[in-house]
């Protein structure tokens, strides 16, 4: 951004500066990972300084370049820059790093610390992440234009990150999209925890990335600024692909006996190491020394950044779609986006097919509404004709993920984190398991993302146990802050997707069949329950003896055994609960109304794993389920041999009365 010259002494002293933090904020916490930020302090203070487009003073900024921390254990990197780069994140906070609620938790936490764009610390979250938000600048800039939406991510990782397969599933999706407004730098120490990587990583990383599509960048020195700096630059200036910068530097740099050792990754340096260093340095000994030409050297960033805020606010008050983007960004919904949603209430279809229906309702009406498949769309209902596919050459809403169901759920945390954009992904359920360490992120982060997950049981049939997911749905439920949705017809699917559609602070996951399910008879204002998690879908006409709860397919047999039952004089109501989660979170009178504690009598039937069902049916309850894995042949076999039928139900319902 500028042709100043750039090794001076004000850039070393702010260079110091940052590794004296990251020393003594992990000393005195005596916790925590030095080694890595002090490497990188002169990458940092160049990108800080020189190249990205950031506004201090507004750091929710739409227009702000995007810088994403993968190798989360640096933290102290981020918040030794933000601090000096004038962020709200004062020296207290620097100096109560890893402590209880202090601003600088050992990872970087968005939502938490100021100016973090998104929660790292699991190795190649980061860079799936950063493809997302690229993904994000690039549909909102053709949608809105260049002159309101034009910036660049930039991602720092390490060599643990390009070891862990999200990073390689989401690289080579971004390489395939030529995102050329990415920029990944790779801190190549070659040193991991356990010691020298050559223990077990010895690939040619550049070959691999070029392999991808990329444009590959050399720096030989992670101390000189000159080189890094004309990287940057062409990194930037660069077309068509999107770039990685190999940065060789040495770890712990310049720790006189443990730079270049493992010694100084994950662990504090020690006092006397400390004290050798700041000697090298020519450095005061007190702790937490910030040379005042530092901050000097960094105060500008604060004014540029209101420049450059306030152009781009003179360039939305002349923007003929300035109040649409900002709605878009904000993530609001237009009035009446629901009104097209199907009625479904009299189909019987799987509820994959119900959900395709409801999505292509949806997808013209939601702004920023997008994902899709991993290589599933026709059999997870994903494949929708509006818009455009997304690709080197088309910003559509539509999206070929590719069976890269890891590196998929990281990018649209991405996606979510950058704004403007709805995301969603779908797969088989049994397959939630390369999702869930981002689906975990996307729960702890709040962020809007729906997952739809199909072929939900042992109603998968054919396939066999290895595409049964019997466990999948107490993996999910035992998520904090994600939302579990298991749909018992048509009708309550489409209301799933306007559940999902208006949840803002936490993913929601949509568990759908792969088989035909019959409508359900219910009141008429019935449905609209589904967003309560759960409520009362079928009354017996006295009082009820027994309560069935149940969920998804297994809801049909719920209410024919039920009808049973009232000819045999066991009035038994039936509770559809297609989401724990919500039902827990309703107010005591409505689960007291669906649920009286004074009817013990409680039989749940779902075609998973009985575990959890307790917090719902008592200790005297019976849970209906499979506990154990599935096998090969037709679902109606397999429903009837591991007995999920109206016999079963009325049996068990029969024991408690």
């Amino acid at each position: 951004m500028t042709d100043a010259p750039i090794a001076t002494d004000a850039a070393w002293k702010t260079i110091n500066s940052l590794r004296v933090l990251a020393m003594d904020a992990v000393q005195q916490a005596n916790s925590g990972h030095p080694g890595t930020p002090m490497a990188l302090a002169p990458v940092a203070y160049v990108l800080f300084r020189r190249h990205l487009k950031h506004a201090p003073h507004a750091p929710e900024w739409a227009d702000r370049d995007r810088f994403v921390l993968s190798c989360g254990h640096a933290s102290m990197l981020l918040y030794g820059a933000l601090h000096l780069s004038g962020y709200d994140l004062p020296l207290a906070e620097i100096k109560n790093f890893r402590q209880w609620g202090s601003k600088t938790p050992g990872h970087p936490e968005r939502g938490h610390t100021v100016g973090v764009e998104t929660t790292t610390g699991p190795l190649g979250q980061g860079v799936g992440n950063g493809v997302g938000m690229a993904i994000a600048e690039r549909m909102l800039r053709d949608q809105y234009g260049a002159d309101v939406c034009d910036h660049r991510t930039w991602v720092l990782c390490s060599d643990g990150d390009l070891m862990e397969g999200v990073a390689s599933e989401a690289a080579s999706l971004a390489g395939h999209l030529k995102l050329d407004r990415l920029t990944v730098i790779w801190d190549d120490n070659k040193i991991t925890i356990d010691g020298r990587t050559d223990l077990c990583f010895s690939e040619d990383v550049a070959a691999r990335f070029a392999a991808y599509g990329w444009h590959v960048l050399h720096v030989r020195d992670g101390n000189d600024l000159d080189d890094i700096d004309t990287a940057l630059t062409q990194a930037a200036a660069h077309k068509d692909a999107p770039t990685l910068i190999v940065l060789r530097t040495i770890i712990g740099d310049p720790a006189p006996t443990k730079r270049d050792s493992s010694k100084a990754h994950g662990e504090p340096l020690g006092a006397d190491e400390i004290t050798r260093t700041k000697a090298l340095l020519d450095w005061p000994t007190e702790p937490f020394h910030v040379a005042p030409e530092a901050y000097t050297e960094m105060a500008p960033l604060v004014e540029r950044g209101k420049v450059l805020v306030g152009e781009w606010e003179a360039r939305m008050a002349a923007h003929s779609q300035a109040e649409a983007f900002r709605a878009q960004l904000a993530g609001t919904l237009p009035e009446g986006w629901d009104s097209g949603l199907p009625d479904l209430s009299e189909q019987s279809l799987a509820t994959r097919q119900a959900s395709q229906q409801a999505l292509a309702a949806l997808a013209p009406v939601v702004p920023g509404l997008a994902g899709g498949s991993a290589d599933l769309g026709g059999s997870n209902g994903t494949n929708i004709t509006f818009g455009d596919v997304f690709s080197a050459t088309s910003t559509g809403p539509r999206f070929h993920w590719g069976i890269r169901e890891h590196g998929m759920a990281a990018t649209l945390n991405g996606m979510a984190c950058h704004g403007g954009v709805r995301p969603y992904g779908a797969t088989f359920l049994v397959f939630a398991d390369y999702c869930k360490p981002s689906i975990r992120l996307a729960a702890l982060m709040g962020l809007p993302v729906t997952y739809v997950f199909t072929h939900d049981s042992i109603g998968v049939g054919e396939d066999g146990p290895t595409h049964q997911p019997i466990e999948h749905l107490a993996m999910l439920r035992g998520i904090p802050n994600l939302v579990t949705l298991r749909p018992a017809d048509a009708a309550e699917t489409v209301a799933a997707w306007r559940t999902a559609m208006l949840r803002t602070s936490g993913p929601t996951a949509l568990i759908l069949t792969r088989q035909k399910l019959p409508a359900l008879a219910r009141r008429s204002d019935a449905v609209a329950e589904t967003a309560r998690g759960g409520y009362i879908l079928h009354e017996p006409a006295t009082a009820p003896k027994a309560i069935v709860l149940t969920t998804g397919s297994e809801a049909h047999v719920a209410t024919a055994a039920a009808a049973t039952l009232e000819a045999d004089g066991i009035p038994t109501r039936v509770v559809s609960m297609p989401s724990w989660e919500l039902f827990a979170a309703q107010d005591a009178a409505w689960r007291e109304r669906v649920l009286p504690a004074a009817i013990t009598a409680r039989v749940s039937i779902e075609a998973a794993l009985t575990f959890g069902w307790s917090r719902w049916i008592g200790d005297r309850g019976i849970a209906l389920g499979i506990d154990h894995f599935g096998a090969s042949a037709p679902g109606d076999r397999l429903f009837q041999e591991f007995g999920f039928t109206p016999a079963c139900v009325v049996d068990a319902v029969r024991s408690l009365v």
